[in-house]
Order: C-alpha cells, then structure tokens, then sequence
C-alpha cells in the first residue's frame, strides 16, 4: 500500500474528490453534495485560498482549506454577534480561516488530520486561525485544543444547521509533532485518518 502524503493541491481541481471525502466523513446527502461542490468551487476562485490533500498515490483520502478571513464573507457574519458578546470579534481580523477539514474515516486515527491542518496553517503569515466545529466533544474537537485552539464562542447556530457549532482561534504557528509528546496515533501509513473537523462555508 502506498505511503500517504500531505502536500497542497489545487482545490478546483480536486473540489469533486474532496466532496466524496466529506460526504463519508460528514455524513452528507446527494443534494448537501451538490450545493457544497458548488461552495467548494466558488471558493477555490477566492484570493488567498489554500489547500492540502492527503493523498495516497492519486487518491485523495484527506484535505483541508482556507484563506484570510473577510468580515463581509457569509460565515464571519453569522458568527460576529457571538464572537463580540464574548468579547473576541477582533478574532475576526488579521486571521486565518480554517474553511474545511475532512479526512475519510478508513484513514482516520492516523494523525493526517494533524498534518492537514499544521501543513495548511503553516503556509499563512498571518497571527491567528479561526475555525468552527460542532459544538461537542469529539475527536476533533480535541484535535484542535491540542494545537492551542481555544473556545471564542459556543452554541453558535448557522442557517439551515440543526447542530450547534464552536468558534475557535489559536495562535499561528500551530506546534508540530515534534514540539509536543507523541500521544498521537502511528505514522502515516495505512487506513484510517485523523479526526474530521469542520468550517461552515464562507
């Protein structure tokens, strides 16, 4: 079996391989599918846009995406209110926003997920990242706080969501593997990924 690798892709160009991640990681139906592929795309002509794959020889297994947040992009809207009555809507400038970020459950527990987001934040030059997930303790959820992420805001609810979500931010660099005890799971060979962690669409 081919060794997985984690290096940038063109997001355009992968948008339907990265749908079919997400769909598995996150449960989506045909339609969720269809009206994400076109958010994915639309976002892939964004200025300042990047992307990682986890790939394992041509097959995308894993991928991440952001870009500089906008206040006058959809999701910053939705979460200023929440981000301001905590106190943390200057989170919202000079920040990094951690858009998607799904690896296919068959390579979940591997650590790509880690990788996906280090490789991805570590390509902004910007202070800070901001993300949200759903608002409940997963792997994800931990993933994240042990990167450095920290709650900004809770029980934020977006349009047509049932589930509530987190808003979080850390500090840019994120640690890598190296800075901190190896408490993660092997190298990155063979099935299974790390935990999914999503963005709501900008």
């Amino acid at each position: 079996m081919d060794e997985v690798r984690i290096e940038p892709i063109d997001l355009a160009a992968y948008a339907a391989a990265a749908l079919e991640v997400q769909a598995v990681a996150f449960g989506l139906g045909p339609e969720e599918v269809v009206l994400r592929l076109q958010i994915v795309q639309r976002h892939a002509q964004l200025p300042g846009v990047h992307a990682v794959g986890a790939l394992q020889g041509r097959m995308l297994v894993g991928f991440g995406y952001g870009m500089p947040n906008d206040r006058t992009h959809w999701w910053s809207t939705v979460i200023e209110p929440y981000l301001a009555a905590n106190g943390n809507d200057a989170w919202l400038d000079d920040a990094f926003s951690v858009t998607e970020l799904h690896v296919h459950p068959r390579y979940q527990g591997f650590g790509f997920g880690r990788a996906l987001i280090t490789t991805l934040c570590g390509s902004s030059p910007l202070p800070r990242s901001i993300l949200s997930a759903v608002d409940r303790e997963t792997p994800a959820r931990a993933l994240y706080r042990s990167l450095g992420y920290q709650d900004l805001a809770r029980r934020v609810l977006f349009p047509n969501t049932v589930l509530p979500y987190a808003v979080m931010g850390a500090p840019l660099p994120l640690p890598t593997r190296s800075s901190r005890p190896p408490d993660d799971a092997p190298a990155q060979r063979a099935p299974r990924a790390a935990p999914r962690g999503s963005a709501e669409p900008l």
